[in-house]
């Protein structure tokens, strides 16, 4: 889809007329800070909210709710004539929109979908409200601590990918000639996210979606490396002594479906994301 790159300069119809428009028939993914915060100001535990309102294994909130604009539902926690019940906790697709974000190369960018303003066609009397840069928007709907988050879910996205690496190429897996990891690493990045959920078990599904951790909760990047260290420390755990080439192929295929899924809940594009990944294996010996 044609997007608009934009600069922290560029002034756009971004004072909101509050309608709810956006909060009727989007897709709003969740990272597991994102769900914490959301479940904080719901006054109820990770596990609940993500049970009462999420869909897709915890990483995408339901849109359930009275169908309003243009008869599209509306977001599980949208009051009518209200507005969001959570704006406090509110996820960073929800403080962003209409724009979008994107890092490349390292390089961070932001973008709107098409070449004309999207809140238009939903909002048109933005028009007559004033306008702000980029930066005074971002700025407004606090995005820095929340795309704090998103950084360091990116890195630790990349930590559980490494893990799958290290047992494919560092076992001997890819060694014995083993052909069938690949594939499903590709498989698993072109499954629906509830159908790579429920692949992927329970038992880690809750490891990564509801942390359990309570302390340092004001400070995402500090959440994001205990939760890192979480699940570092059950892949150990669960793969420290396996025994046959055969546990290994299933271990790096799991905990690379695990990446893969928070993948998805961080907006990112898991096929093209395994494709890197195995070009990098191939790269190093692994097959398909």
């Amino acid at each position: 889809m044609l997007t608009t790159k934009l600069s922290l300069e560029d002034k756009l119809p971004l004072t909101c007329s509050r309608r709810g428009t956006c909060c009727h028939g989007n897709l709003v993914m969740l990272n597991p800070w994102e769900l914490f915060c959301l479940a904080r100001e719901k006054k109820v535990s990770p596990r609940e909210f993500r049970d009462l309102y999420c869909e897709s294994g915890g990483i995408r909130l339901r849109f359930d709710g009275k169908a309003g604009w243009r008869e599209k539902k509306a977001c599980s926690q949208y009051i009518d004539n209200f507005g969001c019940s959570v704006h406090v906790g509110r996820p960073l697709a929800c403080r962003l929109f209409p724009l979008g974000r994107q890092i490349q190369s390292e390089a961070l960018s932001y973008m709107h979908q098409g070449e004309v303003f999207p809140c238009l066609d939903g909002c048109p009397e933005v028009t007559g409200l004033p306008q702000l840069t980029v930066g005074e928007y971002l700025q407004g709907q606090q995005t820095e601590v929340f795309e704090n988050a998103q950084n360091e879910y990116l890195k630790l996205m990349q930590s559980l990918a490494d893990i799958a690496f290290e047992l494919l190429l560092d076992t001997g897996l890819a060694e014995s000639g083993d052909t069938e990891t690949l594939p499903l690493w590709r498989k698993m990045a072109n499954e629906n996210p509830e159908v790579l959920a429920s692949s992927i078990g329970s038992e880690w599904i809750d490891s990564l979606t509801i942390s359990e951790i309570t302390d340092d909760n004001d400070d995402p990047v500090l959440f994001a490396q205990k939760h890192n260290d979480v699940l570092l420390s059950k892949a150990q755990n669960q793969f420290g002594a396996l025994q046959t080439m055969q546990e290994v192929h299933e271990a790096s295929v799991l905990i690379m479906g695990v990446a893969l899924h928070l993948a998805h809940s961080l907006g990112a594009k898991p096929e093209i994301l395994a494709e890197h990944w195995i070009d990098t294996a191939k790269k190093h010996g692994a097959k398909e």
